[in-house]
Order: structure tokens, then sequence, then C-alpha cells
């Protein structure tokens, strides 16, 4: 199934991402877990460890190395968001596949 989100939001107070669902799931992501789950080569360490095999089982586990905010997000085309933070990095793009995949509010089965 393919999803798409209807409405992104930063809360900086609260530091999280939300993300409405075409689905009507409301994903909220923790900014530092966030960060942490980037998908690019540099934090994955390298292009072996790239692609959805790889991605975290469960964000809200990922122990982040210090606090985390977004200072931009920006679309990509339309599948997937690129955000800026605050340590300067902003390679990541983070695919609508992807995000459903680690989103902390899974639907029930």
């Amino acid at each position: 199934m393919h999803f798409r989100p209807t409405n992104i939001t930063v809360d900086r107070g609260l530091g999280e991402l939300s993300i409405v669902w075409d689905d009507g799931l409301v994903s909220r992501y923790p900014l530092d877990q966030l960060r942490e789950a980037c998908p690019c080569v540099e934090c994955r360490g390298g292009h072996a460890n790239m692609g959805m095999e790889h991605a975290p089982e469960d964000i809200l586990k990922l122990v982040p190395r210090r606090s985390y905010a977004i200072t931009g997000l920006s679309a990509v085309g339309n599948y997937a968001l690129q955000p800026s933070w605050d340590d300067g990095h902003n390679a990541g793009i983070y695919t609508w596949e992807y995000l459903r995949l680690i989103s902390p509010q899974q639907p029930a089965s």
C-alpha cells in the first residue's frame, strides 16, 4: 500500500514532527529520534547499509546523541521530505514509505 500525507507540521515546543496520513493515521515523530533515523548514506555508514531493510524497527528505541531541532523542512517532489537540522546536516531524504514504516504509531492489525 502507498500512503500519502495530508498534513505535515513541526511543533518545535513539543519537539516533534506530525504527519496525518490519507488513511487517517496520525504519526508523531520525536525530532531527536527522527534525526538519529536519518536514511542518508553518511548516517547509515555506507551504501551497504542503505535500503528499507536497514530501517530502524522501533524509532522510539533510538538513543539520541544529543537534542536536535529542525531548522527547515523541504518537500522533495511528491514523495519525500528533506529536513535541515541544527547540527548542519541536511542530506537525509525521508520518503513517505520510509516515514510510514518507522511511524511510532502503527495501526492495529
